[in-house]
């Protein structure tokens, strides 16, 4: 239970972290170029970026049993009998 609550974290990190990033780059690309070079483009885009990885952070830790993709275990050695 502490493993997958500590995944949870690393990936709520890294999911804040990269939006983040994202945002302020789409925000310095439109401050410089239509915006001529004001702050409030990159403080936006930033801030949209946060409230992105926030919201996902608060809905991967209220939904206890959202099974990622990377966990699931494939079995095949199943055999079909009919």
């Amino acid at each position: 239970m502490a493993d997958q609550h500590g995944r949870k974290w690393d990936r709520c990190v890294a999911d804040t972290a990269i939006k983040t990033a994202t945002g302020l780059g789409v925000g310095l690309v439109f401050s410089l170029l239509f915006f001529k070079r004001r702050t409030w483009p990159l403080f936006f885009g930033s801030g949209l970026g946060l409230g992105m990885g926030y919201a996902n952070c608060q809905h991967d830790f209220r939904s206890p049993y959202l099974v990622h993709g990377r966990i699931v275990k494939v079995i095949s050695s199943l055999k079909k009998t009919f």
